[in-house]
C-alpha cells in the first residue's frame, strides 16, 4: 500500500506571534498575571506565526463552550471539505473505501466526516470511522489505522482526515503555565491523506512511499503527562514539563524494536517525519535518537511557520516531505506522540 498524496487546508486568518500575543495581553489585562512571563513563554516556543479559524477579534465574543464548539463545527466542515476535495481529485469515487476522521479539539454528532460526505456528495458506501481523543499522535496513528483498512481491502483507496482548531479550545480563565504555553504554541488547520491499496488501479503509478509497518506504544501510568480536563468551560490543557524526559526515556528503544523487525537500524533511516511537539520535545527526540544535523529541519520549519496543529502537524510535515521528493529506495520513519502517554511509528519505503 502507498501514501499517494497529502493535501492540507489552512484558515485564511494568518497572524504573526506578536499580533496574537497583543490580543492575549488585552484579554488577560483584567487579571493579575505576569506579562513578562507570558511574553517569555511565547518566545520560547519558537513559533513565528499561526493560522486561526476565526478572525482574531471574534474570539472575545465566545463566552461558552457551546459558542466555541459551534464555531469549531462550522470551521471544521469548511477546512475538512477543502482538504478532502483536494485529496480525492481525479480519484474514481467507486474505488474509495473508507474515511477516517481524527480530532481532539471539538465534538459533533453527526461527526464532521458525515457532514463532509453530505457537502461533497461522497459515495454513500464509505466506511466512516471518527476517532476522538488521540491528540497529537492521531496523525501517525490515523495513517497506521487506514493502512490496516486498505490491507484488508487492497482494491480500494481510503482517506484519513485530520482537523484541529486548537485556538477554539483556549481557556481565558486559566492562567496556569500549561495554558500560557499552549496559547503560544498551538494553531489551526486540516489535512487529508489518500492511501492506496496494493491492488488499486493507481497503485503502480503512484510515486508515494509504501507503508511497510507500524507500531503503537503505550506508556503505562502516564495519564497526567498530556491531555484535557473537560468541564463546563470546555477543554483545559494538561501539559507536563516531563514530556521531553518521557520521550528521551522511551522513544529510542521502541524505534529500534520496530526497525529491527526489518533488519534495520536508525542509521538506515534517511527521512525522519516527526510531529513538531515543541522545541524541548524536538530537542529530546533528536538527542535521544542520535539524529544527524538537519534530520528534523522540515519539522522545525513547520513549528516556526504555523505552530503545533496537534494531529494535523505531522501530516503537514509529510506533505512537505513528499513535495521535496525523497531519494528512491530509501527508508523513512514517521512518528508522533500524544495523550496516554503514547507513541505511534510508521515505517515507510520511498
Amino acid at each position: 500500500m502507498k501514501i499517494d498524496r497529502v493535501r492540507s487546508a489552512l484558515p485564511a486568518n494568518a497572524y504573526d506571534q506578536e499580533a496574537i500575543l497583543a490580543q492575549l495581553e488585552q484579554a488577560w489585562a483584567e487579571h493579575n498575571f505576569n506579562r513578562d512571563r507570558l511574553r517569555r513563554l511565547h518566545q520560547n516556543v519558537l513559533v513565528g506565526g499561526r493560522r486561526l479559524a476565526l478572525p482574531i477579534e471574534r474570539y472575545r465574543s465566545l463566552e461558552t463552550f457551546g459558542d466555541s464548539n459551534d464555531e469549531w463545527i462550522a470551521a471544521a466542515v469548511e477546512l475538512g471539505s477543502q482538504a478532502v476535495a483536494a485529496a480525492i481529485e481525479e480519484v474514481a469515487p467507486e474505488s474509495l473505501g473508507a474515511l477516517y476522521f481524527v480530532t481532539v479539539t471539538g465534538v459533533a454528532v453527526p461527526s464532521i466526516e458525515a457532514r463532509i460526505m453530505n457537502r461533497l456528495r461522497l459515495p454513500t458506501h464509505l466506511r466512516r470511522v471518527p476517532i476522538f481523543g488521540l491528540g497529537c499522535v492521531a496523525g501517525a496513528a490515523g495513517i497506521a489505522r487506514v493502512a490496516d483498512d486498505v490491507r484488508a481491502h487492497p482494491h480500494q483507496a481510503s482517506l484519513l482526515l485530520s482537523v484541529e482548531l486548537c485556538s477554539l479550545t483556549l481557556q481565558r480563565r486559566d492562567l496556569s503555565i500549561a495554558n500560557l504555553i499552549a496559547s503560544g504554541l498551538f494553531g489551526d488547520g486540516a489535512a487529508a491523506v489518500l492511501i492506496l491499496g496494493s491492488e488499486h488501479p493507481s497503485h503502480a503509478a503512484s510515486a508515494g512511499p509504501c507503508i511497510v509497518d507500524s507500531a503503537s506504544i503505550f506508556f503505562p501510568d502516564s495519564e497526567r503527562v498530556m491531555g484535557w480536563e473537560i468541564d463546563e468551560h470546555g477543554f483545559q490543557v494538561v501539559l507536563s514539563a516531563d514530556v521531553p524526559a518521557v520521550v528521551a526515556a522511551h522513544l529510542p528503544h521502541n524505534v529500534d524494536r520496530l526497525l529491527a523487525r526489518h533488519g534495520l537500524s536508525r542509521a538506515d533511516v534517511a527521512t525522519w517525519i516527526a510531529h513538531p511537539g515543541g522545541p524541548k520535545v524536538l530537542e529530546a527526540m533528536q538527542s535521544s535518537l542520535g539524529l544527524p544535523d538537519g534530520a528534523l529541519d522540515l519539522t522545525w520549519d513547520s513549528l516556526r511557520e504555523v505552530g503545533n496543529l496537534s494531529s494535523t502537524s505531522v501530516l503537514l510535515v509529510l506533505e512537505e516531505t513528499l513535495r521535496q521528493r525523497r531519494e528512491p529506495d530509501s527508508w523513512g520513519l514517521l512518528l508522533a506522540l500524544g495523550p496516554g502517554f503514547c507513541a505511534e511509528l510508521v515505517l515507510l519505503r520511498f
